[in-house]
């Protein structure tokens, strides 16, 4: 116990000195992907790695944009959404699930991008998670952005592409999810009353409500299930607050920054990251399940609120959103070390 405490103690020191100026030798800005005519928010990216492709949800714009990642540019936009939020990219059966804000969620052929079907779910399919082992999609949808004074996730089979079911929730602001591959378990940030709702997939059945103390308005979600760590980024104030996955018994909380939209855990590198709006990239590292530091965050871009690693942890791309602006969009590309 006391070598890992004196080891803990130097890994710390270690990160202390890396928080004070050294954080970009973690990320380094390699690349830009500029898309000029994009005003408003654009929302979450999805990845093709053998194809070298980004996808990228331009909320405002209602079009979803393709991104080559060996040239650096945009390849293609798509039109005909409503406000395109997040992305699942199915490799094997060749298709593209988009949240559109409306009553459906839309299937799209991943090579031509000619639209397949449409799933009617409640109005308002916005953030998802992904089961891939029994290939099934869960998506938030109902709450206040469609006048609704309730949520609820519906369940989607991928493999017959239909609505299987829907779980009520008594909330008119969920954000984001995480699940447990491992177990039967989804987390879901429920915002507007500050809890964590944890449900049984099997079941379909809410089984547990953790509140959040350390701050209000927990929004975006990552999860380290291997070492059983819920990572909960809140708005009000800005805050990063770790949670025991098994009992929701809070580890940690440390400061992080305003109109954070992402929270992202690298397990190659132990690391936390979390893009906010701000204008700037928050990182953290995992010494341990129990022990967390905050390294000095990287100036990014204003808006700049929604990111993705690439499974091999060698790439972060942040999405900037221009708000009401007319300067455009961009994809900011880092290498991570």
């Amino acid at each position: 116990m006391l070598m890992k405490k004196l080891l803990i103690a130097f890994v710390l020191a270690t990160a202390v000195l890396t928080a004070r100026g050294a954080t970009e030798n973690i990320l380094t800005l390699v690349g830009t992907i500029d898309l000029p005519d994009i005003s408003g928010d654009v929302d979450h990216l999805a990845i093709d790695t053998a194809g070298q492709r980004l996808f990228l949800a331009a909320e405002d714009n209602g079009t979803l944009r393709v991104l080559d990642l060996k040239t650096r540019k945009l390849e293609r936009t798509i039109r005909g959404f409503h406000t395109p939020h997040s992305i699942l990219y199915l490799p094997e059966a060749q298709e593209l699930y988009v949240t559109d804000g409306s009553n459906a969620v839309h299937v799209l052929d991943s090579n031509t991008f000619e639209f397949k079907r449409a799933i009617r779910t409640l109005p308002g399919a916005d953030s998802i998670a992904f089961d891939p082992q029994n290939q099934l999609l869960y998506a938030v949808t109902g709450g206040k952005d469609v006048a609704m004074n309730h949520s609820a996730i519906s369940v989607i089979d991928t493999k017959d592409g239909k609505l299987i079911s829907e779980i009520p929730i008594d909330a008119v602001h969920v954000e984001a999810m995480a699940l447990q591959e491992s177990g039967p378990l989804l987390f879901v940030n429920v915002t507007d009353k500050n809890y964590l709702l944890v449900i049984d997939r099997r079941a379909n059945r809410i089984i547990a409500q953790w509140h959040i103390n350390e701050a209000r308005q927990n929004a975006p979600l990552a999860f380290d299930e291997a070492h059983q760590r819920l990572f909960v980024v809140c708005r009000a104030p800005g805050k990063l607050v770790i949670l025991d996955s098994t009992s929701g018994r809070t580890i940690a909380s440390l400061p992080t920054g305003a109109r954070a939209d992402g929270a992202i855990f690298d397990e190659v590198h132990h690391r936390i990251f979390v893009p906010a709006g701000e204008g700037k990239l928050y990182s953290y590292m995992q010494a341990d399940a129990d022990y967390y530091t905050a390294l000095h965050p990287v100036t990014s871009a204003p808006g700049a609120k929604t990111a993705l690693l690439s499974p091999d942890a060698r790439r972060l791309y942040v999405a900037v959103s221009p708000g009401e602006g007319k300067t455009g969009s961009k994809v900011l590309i880092y290498a991570v070390k």
